[in-house]
């Protein structure tokens, strides 16, 4: 005997709800984004023209697309079609594949992030985050670039100079094969130019319009032809794209020719096991309970830089930041320290030589200042053979993004003789050190706050925090690389990607809880 089987109209469910578990996640996306204000959306969509499928429809799609690994717009398309679930969600509207691309890189450019604010807003509410304690840390995920269309920063300044030592010898040649009238004249056109680093496609231009000029007065001087013919075809349009990717450049040190916003970093996801370097992105989070409090997209491949910019997001999206930051070692230095002692932050972050300092190498180790006695009265140091290094000058050094770091300056009275001298220092002189007081104080600081009860636990939670979301995003939902390109669109896929995790991870939360009440 067979279980009655037919496809008569009866026998299907005219409602698709029937066919959905109770706490699956789709029903959390879908209450999640019925609780959105309708107001939020004005400003991404203006009126006139036709009819619009509504917003939150199309976000319930994507979100819940990317909590299933679906990332591609025609694949999403396809499963509004003959998924389920999908098709609950989506009310049985079927929006193509431009439509959905459309409104998930450019109708939301200026939502999104209102959106994600106020769904972490209903997360707060019902006590899923408290904003008191903030876990940050950065991945690299590759972008959706060609491997091999990279432009080194340090070659076209060498090609660039190159370039404008040729134009110059080329001027220089004009000159020599000129008659004496002329060489006056042309002096003068050179002495416009300047020097060949500062000559620029603009005064090249210029430049070469006086030699046309020149030409249509002598249309039978072939080395002049041939001058113009050779900066016109050649010489100006390498410049101009020289000055081009130096604009595109700023002050990173690579770009890709296919997606210019992206910079070539190295990766953990290295197939080839060669260290080879690919265009992506920095992506940095800062999580509580596992949840993505805050996000940020960055084009530097180090985390060092990158915490006050995304500090400064997070708050601008937030309105405050919670009350504790706390990071790994490579977000710890002297810059960042100060950033979080201005915004009355507590920092929580290790910094280089935390763990070193522990061993009994270090602490043996005569030639460390960390192991010397300071004087703050007398402004002294003292080394390990007694001697005192008395205070010198004071200097001051900036780094890239101009935070200003001031070093004193000590040195020894005499270290001649000194039993000590060949582990403490290879100078032939008396021994010099020169030291960031604040930095130190930002240390000491740092080694009390790790070393307490409260201290000591967060660092050990950092450890399952944003490591954990980021193994979610790369390994379970298999997200590894863009599929869009731009820093504003991959901006707006990393939001996704946040949205989908947070809703993702509340499911999770409410099955667990369910299932403990019904024990």
């Amino acid at each position: 005997m067979y279980i009655q089987y037919s496809m008569d109209q009866l026998s299907l469910p005219m409602d698709l709800e029937e066919d959905i578990p109770e706490n699956h996640s789709v029903r959390v996306v879908n209450d999640a984004v019925n609780r959105l204000d309708d107001k939020i959306f004005a400003a991404a969509y203006p009126g006139g023209g036709r009819d619009s499928y509504h917003p939150k429809m199309l976000i319930k799609v994507i979100i819940y697309a990317y909590t299933q690994r679906i990332y591609s717009s025609r694949q999403i398309a396809k499963a509004v079609r003959e998924n389920v679930m999908f098709m609950w969600i989506a009310g049985r509207q079927r929006p193509d594949f431009r439509t959905i691309n459309r409104f998930r890189s450019e109708r939301m450019k200026e939502v999104l992030e209102t959106v994600f604010t106020a769904v972490l807003q209903f997360l707060a509410e019902e006590k899923y985050v408290k904003l008191e304690h903030y876990f940050v840390d950065g991945t690299k995920i590759e972008a959706n670039a060609n491997r091999y269309t990279f432009v080194w920063g340090k070659a076209v300044v060498k090609q660039k100079m190159k370039l404008q030592e040729k134009v110059q010898t080329l001027f220089a040649t004009i000159d020599e094969a000129e008659k004496q009238e002329d060489r006056e004249h042309r002096s003068q056109d050179l002495s416009e130019l300047g020097e060949a680093t500062k000559i620029t496609s603009e005064k090249l231009e210029t430049a070469v319009k006086q030699l046309e000029e020149k030409l249509q007065a002598k249309p039978k001087d072939k080395p002049l032809k041939k001058a113009v013919r050779q900066i016109r075809k050649d010489l100006l349009p390498r410049l101009q794209k020289y000055e081009t990717h130096q604009e595109i450049l700023e002050d990173r040190n690579s770009f890709s020719k296919t997606d210019p916003d992206a910079t070539f970093m190295r990766m953990k996801e290295d197939h080839m096991r060669n260290g080879q370097l690919k265009p992506g992105y920095n992506v940095q989070i800062g999580t509580e309970n596992q949840f993505i409090v805050g996000y940020s997209l960055h084009q530097r491949p180090t985390d060092t830089r990158c915490l006050k910019p995304h500090l400064e997001k997070v708050k601008n999206t937030l309105g405050k930041l919670p009350g504790t930051v706390i990071a790994d070692a490579g977000y710890g230095g002297e810059e960042n320290y100060a950033y979080l002692e201005s915004e009355q932050l507590e920092a929580l972050m290790k910094y280089s030589t935390y763990h070193k300092e522990k061993s009994k190498a270090w602490k043996k180790d005569i030639s460390k200042i960390d192991n010397w006695q300071y004087d703050e009265t007398e402004d002294t140091w003292t080394c390990a053979a007694g001697q005192k290094l008395l205070f010198r000058y004071e200097s001051k050094e900036k780094t890239e993004s101009g935070f200003e770091i001031r070093y004193r300056h000590y040195r020894s009275t005499n270290c001649a003789g000194c039993p000590l001298k060949p582990s403490c220092t290879k100078a032939v002189g008396n021994r010099e050190v020169k030291v960031s007081l604040r930095y130190l104080r930002f240390k000491q600081q740092i080694r009390e706050k790790l070393q307490s009860e409260e201290g000591y636990s967060l660092s050990v939670r950092r450890m399952i925090e944003p490591e954990s979301v980021f193994g979610q995003m790369k390994n379970n939902r298999g997200f590894r690389r863009f599929l869009l390109r731009g820093l504003p669109k991959v901006s707006l896929e990393v939001g996704w990607l946040s949205l989908a995790h947070n809703l993702l991870k509340k499911s999770a939360i409410d099955q667990k809880r369910k299932v403990v009440e019904q024990q």
